[in-house]
């Protein structure tokens, strides 16, 4: 965001404009513990103290339009140092949702949508998916005191069933064994879905929260029809 010598009329101000959102922006005391604990701080000129001002002060197209709510790491602690207690990530999260999908920076919304069309960022097919979570349980069966193991797949009636984060089975199979034998050395009875595994819900990163409540669903789902009562939602 650049700053500008523009002079804004208070007319041009919409002090309502976000007053229903539930998080307390207009209690700000412009104290700066907000950007002095941010990570992001100064990125880009980054200035999470400015964003909450601006926010009050119904500033919406410079807000939404802005480069800034998608610099912030979403953290916390910034909402941590606040004496007045505002939920700034949970305000980034609603200004990212008022952004126009295809001005969604990154790959975000196509990761998305590639999740809601087939159940996870990567639309990688059921076959393919099977292959890549045997192989990796095939390597772990080749070390010592696991031998034989298995990766149960679509298990109905075990006592948990784990999500997998898409890069998991992409680009970082190695972390899957991690879980896998610790699950193995506590004889656990777990199980993981063949379809709907995803365990990475985008839209918690764009602001859509419809989208949220789909991919949340869609795991209920899955302990619903496999029978299982506790969930490792490991994301």
């Amino acid at each position: 965001m650049n700053q500008t010598e523009k002079t804004i009329g208070i007319g041009e101000l919409n002090h309502g404009r976000f007053k229903t959102l539930p998080f307390s922006h207009d209690f700000c005391i412009t104290c700066g513990l907000c950007s002095s604990s941010c990570p992001a701080s100064g990125i880009d000129g980054f200035d999470p103290r400015m964003l909450v001002r601006m926010v009050g002060l119904g500033l919406e197209d410079d807000v939404v339009n802005a480069r800034w709510p998608w610099i912030c790491t979403m953290c916390g602690k910034c909402e941590y140092v606040c004496p007045m207690d505002i939920r700034i990530p949970d305000l980034v999260r609603s200004i990212r949702g008022l952004r126009e999908k295809a001005k969604i920076p990154g790959i975000l919304q196509k990761g998305l949508e590639a999740a809601l069309k087939t159940g996870n960022n990567l639309a990688l097919p059921k076959e393919d998916f099977i292959y890549i979570v045997e192989d990796v349980a095939g390597e772990i069966a080749e070390e010592p005191g696991f031998e034989g193991f298995k990766v149960p797949i679509d298990k109905k009636g075990a006592n948990l069933l784990s999500t997998i984060h898409n890069k998991l089975v992409n680009t970082h199979t190695e972390d899957l064994k991690y879980w896998w034998k610790i699950f193995h050395a506590a004889k656990e009875d777990w199980t993981i879905t063949s379809e709907n595994w995803e365990g990475t819900s985008w839209g918690l990163f764009t602001g859509d929260d419809e989208a949220v409540k789909v991919m949340a669903g869609r795991i209920m789902e899955q302990m619903k029809r496999l029978e299982i009562k506790n969930l490792l939602w490991p994301e």
